[in-house]
């Protein structure tokens, strides 16, 4: 072997040889979250759901009324009986105004006023002071929970005269269908009929505070040293299309989404309730489906659609 070929072997044994490696991407392996089945609602365990209607609606009750004729225009499931959660803050409301209380009287918040029922959240923290006509105006506008029990608990007697007087009232209507056991609509045990919450509307239009209340579309409160916002749960306010006149939402899971209006269509005054609406938007879309619906009637409007 020559020089030159030893020493060519020599390198060859020598040079290392290059060490292939291969990226392996790590796998974090999480636990998956529990899958949490949603609460039905009243509804659909009566399987109201099931009944079809022209319109496709989202919610299992819906019924529309014309305020001076009493004509019904459509009709679901009108005579159910369901949850009817913060609708309930109508009648809270309207006791509230026909008692003739002070609206300039001082309430203060507290730790009775804890939502204990559904453990929800409130911007008024205990000790928060306000007039009743304020408290009036949060639970109206903005649905606000403590504010509604704080009126119902600062009544003549208390809270237990309140809600006597909540379904006394409701009696005195002919709201045959309906109970009350507190002030918020927090209790699935607060029900209704729709055909009943249509007399309730009725009535409760007619109240000249109660309709600058319900249709406020925001409000400044001073809580303290600060000014805190409050807005409307209604976002059919703010729409042009619309021309309402009282309006309440409401939503606890036994319930669904709740929504009851008052508002004037070509000239008639309609009273609509939509009740067990599944879906986020989905009782906004059922009562603009409804608007169209009735704008295309027209004078036929009359169709009286019953289901």
């Amino acid at each position: 072997m020559g020089a030159a070929e030893a020493a060519t072997v020599s390198k060859s044994k020598t040079k290392a040889t290059p060490t292939q490696t291969r990226k392996v991407k790590s796998v974090v392996v999480r636990k998956a979250a529990p899958v949490v089945p949603a609460v039905p609602t009243f509804g659909q365990v009566a399987g109201l759901h099931d009944v079809d209607d022209p319109l496709s609606l989202k919610s299992s009750v819906a019924y529309v009324l014309d305020q001076d004729t009493n004509e019904v225009l459509f009709s679901k499931n009108p005579q159910a009986v369901l949850p009817i959660a913060s609708i309930t803050k109508l009648m809270t409301a309207l006791v509230v105004v026909e008692a003739g209380l002070s609206l300039d009287e001082k309430i203060t918040v507290t730790t009775d006023d804890i939502d204990t029922e559904k453990n929800t959240r409130s911007r008024l923290a205990v000790g928060t002071t306000l007039t009743r006509g304020d408290m009036l105006h949060l639970a109206l506008m903005a649905s606000e929970n403590r504010a509604a029990h704080a009126l119902g608990r600062s009544y003549p007697g208390g809270l237990e005269a309140f809600v006597a007087a909540m379904n006394a009232k409701a009696q005195s209507l002919g709201m045959v269908d309906t109970h009350y056991v507190e002030p918020t609509g927090l209790s699935s045990r607060n029900q209704s009929s729709a055909a009943d919450l249509a007399k309730l509307v009725n009535t409760t239009s007619q109240v000249t505070l109660l309709r600058d209340l319900s249709t406020s579309r925001e409000a400044r409160v001073a809580l303290g040293k600060r000014l805190v916002q409050f807005r409307s749960t209604n976002g059919l306010l703010s729409n042009p299309l619309w021309d309402i006149g009282l309006q309440k939402t409401g939503f606890i899971n036994e319930a669904g989404k709740c929504l009851v209006m008052q508002a004037s269509m070509a000239g008639r005054k309609l009273i609509m309730v939509f009740l067990d609406s599944s879906g986020k938007a989905s009782r906004i879309a059922d009562a603009e489906r409804m608007r169209k619906w009735l704008a295309s009637q027209g004078d036929n409007a009359a169709v009286s659609t019953k289901l």
